[in-house]
């Protein structure tokens, strides 16, 4: 699994999140500190960062900053009590992925790290923009699906779900992931526009039955391929 730095000098916070992530098998190694957890940065590899606003010595904007200097795909999770628009806005500019307000649930948080790091190893593993799926070509940067004469010309959203199901085929992917991968939050209401862009790959994919996001009930959804 994963290796996490964690940067958070709330002592009672740092011992639950961390019982939490090495229970779901992620190695987690932590810092009190900004200028520990940047010590700490330099000297190991890491997959993930999660880092408290509020830190003694740095503050998390400024640990954040010197990792993005160091590692500039590396993805930032920042964690703090602040809920003001303008510290969001402050710590999306620096490069962070996401921002969680405390007080905030351990599944919450779990399941963004596991989108987040889904996203990372994707980053690597996939760097290309067309995709060939069953008897369809996918050119995500041109908005295509293609097959032979067949053409469809995609809006950006449905351009968005069809490639974040397509780089993880044959996996069941949960509802909650696939909105905050690709809406960039979980709600009822964006729920149901999910639902609707589903509908409509499906009516796009249709001439090739080897193709087709399955519906896993109560769970989400599975984009298979041949």
């Amino acid at each position: 699994m994963a290796k996490i730095l964690y940067v958070e000098d709330d002592e009672t916070l740092n011992f639950i999140t961390r019982d939490h992530l090495e229970m779901q098998g992620y190695e987690v190694r932590h810092c009190a500190d900004g200028a520990s957890g940047l010590e700490l940065f330099k000297n190991e590899d890491f997959d993930l960062c999660v880092l408290d606003v509020m830190l003694p010595e740095m503050d998390g904007f400024t640990l954040a900053r010197e990792i993005r200097k160091r590692n500039s795909e590396i993805p930032i999770i920042f964690l703090t009590a602040k809920s003001l628009k303008e510290d969001r806005i402050e710590g999306l500019k620096l490069g962070a992925d996401d921002y969680v307000t405390k007080p905030f649930s351990m599944e919450e948080l779990l399941l963004r790290i596991e989108v987040f790091l889904r996203r990372s190893r994707i980053s690597t593993q996939i760097s290309t923009d067309k995709f060939q799926l069953g008897g369809y070509h996918f050119d995500y940067s041109n908005l295509t699906l293609q097959r032979g004469e067949e053409q469809h010309t995609l809006t950006q959203r449905e351009a968005d779900l069809l490639r974040f199901l397509v780089k993880s085929p044959n996996q069941i992917l949960k509802r909650s992931e696939i909105l905050l991968g690709v809406w960039g939050e979980d709600d009822y209401f964006l729920g149901r526009s999910l639902d609707v862009f589903v509908s409509r790959l499906r009516k796009y994919l249709k001439g090739d039955e080897t193709v087709k996001i399955e519906n896993i009930h109560g769970v989400g959804f599975r984009f298979r391929l041949p």
